[in-house]
């Protein structure tokens, strides 16, 4: 059995693919990158100073590291407190805290992760077992009733947290009450000939977060329990329901279906596997389920949920506007698996929807000043949706919190040709090369308001250097290596290699246009014909009441005439690029007040539209200022 190496240094890697053996990149280290930039980096920093602090507090004051305590018999309370999974708010935090402590010494963070970790260690039971649900009274209801319970969802969620807490501070004490969790499932869970329990989770978590153990510790038998959980799900033993995904086995699954979040973390912990084993039917089910979802179930935004019933998937082309559940914590879940994907094989279409999910998904579920979060992001509201401070059903902050915490280490990979770039933001990284060059990029930058990036490369020797050009560019992209066109075929969605004997000083220059675009919708998703969404680079836009007074934004039609105009506001909403052009509003002639259906009429009279002033918003940065309406897609004459 291959286990860690006496004495090995982790690194502050967030998916370590560096062993696996059907990965063509290599993670890059969160600590090797440095964002110094005026969008990612502010947000990161509210992230470390505000928001990590205040989610601790609102677990302490909610009795979420209370429930350790009563467990651990330090603290005496009658009940547990909370929802039955309230652990997993414990771990998210954790890990979020662990990736920022990766990041530099923060004493007043440092002693809360101490009081955290000390709490769950101490709530660990002899056997290994870890859930403070199931405590005293209820310690004979564990794992059995696997369904609704999320005991391995939990248990999912500390792995991934130990594994973080390890690679981030160099201490192995978590990732022993891991491994004890771990091993004491692995006894209890497995094939019905060896006398365990033949079941898995009704939500998914386990199964990435085995593979991570795996590659943290270097011990294959987490990796094979993974495996376990994935095959016997579509057997029907936790009630073969689509909303669990358990109504067929994975291989077969053409489809995103069932409760969105669930099917996001099932998809990615599949594709660790398949980066493990290289299973060519895994590959192959994925590959559908990722089509299925882009061209057929998936908002504009990036935004993954049509319903609020079972917070699911719904019909190809269901993608209502007003009714979007498009839960935070999906678009975060759909990161994770396009990340994997990438990884794969270097295909960009991974990276493309990984950023215009993070920027139009991800960042709408955090308020600027980071202390609000919403758990559902519509497409259009009539202003009574607001960011809550904080949720009984917790699990969407603090995995937001982990995601930013971790976020450089989405910006690069490496591969034996070389380096690459996935995401833009100004900021220097020291890559290391397979062979142990060690490589610098430092980006310059004002992405994602401006397309034009210079990435200043310092290395030894040739390699590659792979640049992303997004599928949003659709054309004029153009490419510098030291002043001269670089001759390539610039392709929207690809990497194009620059490959040479690299010199002190060399520059490599990337344009990329944004004019702003007019997006059109499917015509089978009803709700959007004669719609249009307005977008410029990776950023969608939005239309808010409080730009457009005593104007209904349902009224307001967008004109084919002369291109809107795009400038950067530092006043607004921490400094947004807004859109500003001129609209019309075109209200009936004969108004249908106090009428909701009359006889047909033919072509419908209008007034005269008057022309209106329209300003647009970036779309994560809405519902920060007053309520008021919110309108994605726009009528289009």
């Amino acid at each position: 059995m291959e286990t860690m190496q006496e004495n090995a240094l982790p690194e502050a890697v967030v998916v370590d693919t560096s062993r696996s053996p059907h990965a063509r990149l290599r993670p890059v280290p969160l600590t090797a990158v440095s964002l110094t930039d005026a969008f990612w980096e502010p947000r990161r920093r509210t992230n470390r100073e505000v928001t990590i602090p205040s989610q601790y507090r609102h677990c302490e004051d909610t009795g979420r590291l209370d429930n350790f305590r009563r467990a651990a018999g330090t603290k005496d309370i009658a009940a547990f407190q909370g929802i039955f999974f309230n652990d997993s708010d414990i771990y998210k935090w954790l890990e979020a805290a662990s990736w920022t402590l990766a990041e530099g010494g923060d004493p007043a963070l440092a002693a809360m992760v101490e009081t955290a970790v000390e709490a769950i260690e101490s709530a660990q039971q002899s056997d290994g077992y870890l859930d403070t649900y199931f405590m005293f009274e209820k310690e004979k209801d564990r794992f059995t009733n696997l369904k609704d319970m999320h005991e391995l969802y939990c248990a999912g969620h500390f792995l991934q947290a130990a594994v973080a807490h390890y690679r981030a501070t160099g201490s192995d004490r978590m990732l022993d009450v891991a491994r004890r969790l771990a091993d004491h499932i692995g006894n209890v869970f497995g094939p019905k000939e060896d006398s365990k329990q033949e079941q898995t989770d009704g939500h998914e978590e386990i199964e990435m977060a085995l593979v991570e153990l795996s590659r943290a510790t270097g011990d294959e038998k987490y990796r094979k329990l993974a495996q376990f959980f994935l095959d016997v799900r579509g057997k029907g033993t936790i009630g073969g329901s689509p909303y669990h995904q358990d109504h067929r086995p994975f291989r077969e699954l053409h489809e995103v279906i069932g409760h969105a979040v669930r099917m996001m973390y099932l998809s990615t912990g599949a594709a660790d596997l398949h980066l493990e084993t290289g299973e060519t039917a895994l590959r192959d089910a994925l590959d559908r389920q990722w089509d299925n979802m882009t061209t057929r179930r998936m908002h504009v935004s990036g935004g993954l949920g049509a319903r609020y019933e079972g917070e699911a998937f719904g019909k190809d082309f269901e993608l209502p506007n007003e009714r979007a559940y498009t839960e935070t914590c999906a678009a975060i879940g759909s990161v994770m698996w396009n990340w994997r994907m990438l990884q794969t094989g270097g295909d960009a279409r991974y990276a493309d929807l990984m950023e215009w999910t993070l920027y139009n998904a991800v960042l709408p579920g955090l308020s600027l000043d980071g202390q609000a979060y919403f758990y559902q992001n519509p497409l259009a509201d009539d202003g009574a949706h607001w960011r809550q401070a904080w949720f009984g059903c917790a699990c969407c902050p603090p995995n937001v919190a982990r995601l930013l915490a971790s976020l450089p280490g989405y910006f690069y990979s490496t591969s034996d040709e070389g380096v690459w770039a996935h995401l833009y933001a100004q900021g220097t990284a020291a890559l290391t090369l397979p062979d142990g060059r060690v490589v610098t990029v430092r980006q310059e930058t004002r992405y994602p308001w401006d397309g034009d990036v210079a990435l200043h490369v310092a290395g030894e020797g040739e390699f590659g250097l792979f640049v992303r050009i997004p599928a949003w560019c659709e054309e004029g992209a153009t490419l510098e290596v030291d002043g001269e066109p670089y001759a390539a075929t610039l392709a929207p969605g690809s990497y194009t290699e620059v490959r040479r004997e690299w010199r002190p000083g060399s520059v490599v220059r990337l344009h990329l246009p944004m004019p702003v675009r007019r997006i059109e919708c499917h015509p089978y998703v009803a709700e959007n014909r004669g719609r249009v969404a307005l977008a410029r680079g990776p950023i969608l836009f939005c239309l808010e009441g409080i730009d457009h007074p005593e104007i209904d934004l349902r009224d307001l039609v967008l004109p084919a005439g002369p291109e809107l105009s795009a400038a950067f506001r530092p006043d607004l909403l921490n400094g947004v690029v807004t859109l500003g052009g001129n609209a019309q509003v075109a209200a009936p002639a004969d108004p249908w007040s106090g009428r909701l259906y009359r006889a047909a009429r033919g072509q419908a009279a209008t007034q005269a539209a008057r022309p209106v002033p329209l300003t647009a918003v970036p779309y994560y940065a809405w519902a920060n200022r007053e309520p008021g309406r919110l309108q994605v897609w726009l009528r289009a004459t």
